[in-house]
């Protein structure tokens, strides 16, 4: 359990970097990392006599992940955001050469609570990758070092990204373009998951819509729904369910203009659970509302949201 005093100072820290004020180890002490990454390797499906290599990746895939300084801004320990790889191998064409599906999921405490919210729940099913025990992974801006650096390093800018979005609008905008230049480069490669022409669920996919203008007003939504309304609710659970009936509202625009965009997807992947338990009491014409919005952009939850029209 996080006490409140100690969530406090997170919070503030975290409003700090949110507009933009950025601190130096000549101001203020530096402190850890942003990430704290846990990694799972689950590598069932290869038939491979020394397993230890599996290992290896796990430690080092965290490491790099949990230890590389992504940004220039300054965290305290309790201030780093959670996150997950769950990482499936699926085969191994050759000694050395992988290909595997990932789940990545990042958190986001709640204000005056002890739950955190989820941030991205996102599948990836293009990873190929090279790794040899004892591997060394070191990320370098504006340069392709591997095709394995690129996805990790990709995947930790949008993570922060998103967590920075929670906190100020669109304070994302700097993590996002750290992630775009990071698909420029690994597009020569002619791996998969870097083109646009391969799935509308990639990792192009995914940072196109981010940085693209039309998705402003979901990425807006994000702030709002997280700091105007998760953060609020335990003052006035109505008004925060307004607030969140705004937000869908929004994304339903958005989703008009942009039908079946990843980050649409992504954003429900993440909150429908959330969204089920929020809407499951309060003005019954918002929820009818709410359900209203949700089933539309997705029929395939209309079973899973019936139960907020029911109470």
């Amino acid at each position: 359990m996080i006490s409140l005093t100690i969530f406090r100072d997170f919070y503030k820290m975290k409003r700090i970097l949110a507009f933009g004020f950025l601190f130096t180890a000549l101001s203020i002490p530096s402190y850890s990392q942003e990430l704290n990454c846990t990694v799972s390797i689950n590598a069932d499906r290869v038939q491979i006599t020394d397993r230890s290599i599996f290992t290896d990746m796990q430690k080092s895939f965290s490491q790099f992940m949990s230890q590389t300084r992504w940004t220039k801004d300054v965290f305290q320990p309790i201030e780093r955001i959670h996150c997950s790889l769950n990482i499936t191998i699926e085969s191994m064409p050759s000694i050395g050469s992988f290909n595997a599906t990932v789940h990545i999921q990042s958190s986001r405490p709640v204000y005056n609570t002890n739950y955190e919210t989820l941030m991205l729940n996102f599948a990836d099913r293009d990873w190929q990758f090279e790794y040899t025990e004892s591997q060394p992974l070191e990320y370098t801006d504006n340069s392709y070092s591997s095709n394995l650096v690129s996805m990790l390093s990709f995947y930790a800018y949008v993570i922060i990204g998103l967590d920075y979005d929670s906190f100020g609008k669109l304070s994302g905008d700097p993590m996002y373009n750290k992630a775009l230049n990071i698909v420029n480069l690994a597009q020569p490669s002619n791996r998969t998951g870097w083109q646009p022409f391969e799935s509308n669920r990639n990792r192009y996919w995914l940072i196109e819509n981010l940085t693209n203008q039309q998705m402003a007003p979901l990425r807006e939504g994000i702030y709002e729904y997280h700091r105007l309304a998760l953060d609020q609710f335990h003052e006035d659970p109505d008004a925060a369910r307004q607030k969140i009936l705004e937000v869908l509202q929004k994304i339903q625009q958005v989703n008009d203009n942009r039908p079946n965009s990843i980050l649409v997807i992504s954003f429900f992947d993440a909150k429908s659970d959330e969204l089920q338990n929020i809407f499951s009491q309060g003005n019954m014409q918002v929820r009818r509302e709410a359900y209203n919005i949700i089933t539309k952009i997705d029929p395939t939850k209309s079973d899973q949201f019936k139960s907020i029209l029911q109470n």
